[in-house]
C-alpha cells in the first residue's frame, strides 16, 4: 500500500447526505451537494445521490465533466470565466452568474447547440465574495438578460461566510426573499429558485424557516456533518468519511530549539519555537505541498504537530503511549479545508471503502 493515503468511507458519507438532506427537505428545501472537495470523484458522488441530493455541484468544469454520466442536474458554482462557456452550457444545467458579458457568451453558445441554459443571478449581501451589490445594477442588467434567447434566469442566490466571514441571518436572507418576490412582480417571470447559501445556513434550519427559501448548495455538512457558521455536529451525522495516514520516516530524540541564528523557513516566514527541552521527534512523509498542517487532528491525542516543510511533517510523539517506528502509520482525522488540499494532490493515495 502506497502512503500518504486518503481513504473515504461511502458509508459515512451516504448517511450523513441523508441527515441533512431530511433536515433541508422538511424545509422544502432542496440540497446541491458539493463535489468540489473531492475533485468530482464520481463514485462520491454516487453516494451523494443515494443521500438524496437534488442536484451536484462544482467550482470546476473539470470536475463537472467528469461527472457527466450521472443523470442528475449540474451546477457551476464559480462564476464562469466567458473562455469556458461552450464548456459551461455542454455540461452545466445551471450556472451561478453576475456579469452580463458572461451571461450574453453562455447565452451565444447555448444557442449555437440548441439548448436553453439556465441562470442563477448572484446577489451579494455583505461578505463581499460575488455578486450584486446595488438593487439598481441588478435590475439594469436584468432587463438586458429577459431578451437574451439562450438564457433563462430560474433563480437568486447568495453567498455567505466564504470571504468576509458574515453569519447568515433570517433578516440577511429574507432580504434575498424580498428582492426575489420584486424581481418577479417587476418583470412577471416566475423564480423557480432562492439558494440561501452554504453550510453556514443550515445552523438556521431546525428553529427558522427562512421566507422562500427552497435551495442550499452544501458541501462541508454532507463531508464532515457539521454547520461551518459555528461548527457544530448534525444530529445523525459524523465527522470521520475522511482519513489520512501517513508513514513515519525518522524518528529520534532532539532538541526543542533549532541550533544556530533563525532567519526565515522554505516559505518565507520565520518560526517561532517552544522550548519543551529534548523530545522524541516524528518525522513523516507528506508535506505541506499536500496537506494544510492546520488543517490536521491526529487521532492519538498524545501527538502534537510541531509543523515542517514541503515534503515532511514533523511531529512530537514524546506524550504518546505508542511507541512509534520507522515504517509505523500515524492516522488524522481533516477539516474540510485538509480533506480538500488532500485530495487535489495527486502524491496522496485515495482509497475509497463502503
Amino acid at each position: 500500500m502506497s502512503y500518504p493515503k486518503m481513504t473515504v468511507n461511502l458509508e459515512t458519507i451516504k448517511n450523513n447526505v441523508k441527515s441533512v438532506v431530511g433536515l433541508c427537505n422538511s424545509q422544502g428545501i432542496k440540497v446541491a451537494g458539493v463535489t468540489k472537495v473531492f475533485c468530482g470523484n464520481p463514485r462520491i458522488a454516487k453516494a451523494y445521490i443515494e443521500g438524496g441530493v437534488s442536484y451536484l455541484a462544482d467550482s470546476r468544469i473539470e470536475n463537472l465533466i467528469r461527472l457527466k454520466e450521472l443523470d442528475i442536474p449540474k451546477i457551476m458554482l464559480r462564476l464562469p470565466m466567458k473562455s469556458e462557456s461552450e464548456k459551461i452550457v455542454e455540461y452545466a444545467d445551471i450556472s451561478l452568474n453576475s456579469e452580463l458579458d458572461t451571461i450574453t457568451s453562455l447565452s451565444e453558445k447555448a444557442l449555437e447547440k440548441g439548448k436553453i441554459h439556465k441562470i442563477i443571478l448572484m446577489v451579494d449581501l455583505g461578505d463581499l465574495r460575488e455578486g450584486y451589490y446595488d438593487e439598481k445594477s441588478l435590475f439594469n442588467s436584468i432587463e438586458k438578460m429577459i431578451e437574451l434567447k439562450g438564457v433563462k434566469i430560474i433563480g437568486l442566490g447568495t453567498n455567505l461566510t466564504c470571504y468576509g466571514g458574515v453569519i447568515p441571518t433570517k433578516e440577511i436572507l429574507n432580504r434575498l426573499a424580498k428582492l426575489e418576490k420584486q424581481i418577479e412582480e417587476k418583470y412577471n417571470i416566475e423564480l423557480e429558485i432562492l439558494s440561501g447559501g452554504n453550510s453556514s445556513t443550515v445552523h438556521l434550519l431546525p428553529d427558522n424557516k427562512i421566507d422562500r427559501l427552497n435551495n442550499l448548495r452544501l458541501g462541508e455538512s454532507l463531508i464532515l456533518g457539521t454547520e461551518s457558521a459555528y461548527g457544530e455536529q448534525i444530529e445523525g451525522t459524523k465527522n470521520d468519511a475522511f482519513t489520512l495516514q501517513v508513514e513515519i520516516i525518522e524518528v529520534k530524540e532532539k532538541p526543542s530549539l533549532p541550533t544556530g541564528k533563525i532567519g526565515r523557513d522554505a516559505f518565507g516566514n520565520i518560526p517561532t519555537f517552544i522550548d519543551r527541552g529534548v523530545r522524541r521527534r516524528i518525522l513523516c512523509a507528506v508535506g505541506k505541498q499536500d496537506v494544510d498542517f492546520e488543517a490536521l487532528y491526529p487521532l492519538d491525542e498524545g501527538i502534537i504537530i510541531l509543523g515542517g516543510s514541503s515534503d515532511h511533517l514533523i511531529l512530537d510523539g514524546s506524550d504518546s503511549e505508542v511507541d512509534y517506528k520507522v515504517g509505523d502509520i500515524i492516522e488524522f482525522r481533516m477539516s474540510y479545508v485538509g480533506i480538500l488540499r488532500g485530495m487535489t494532490s495527486e502524491y496522496v493515495e485515495k482509497e475509497i471503502i463502503k
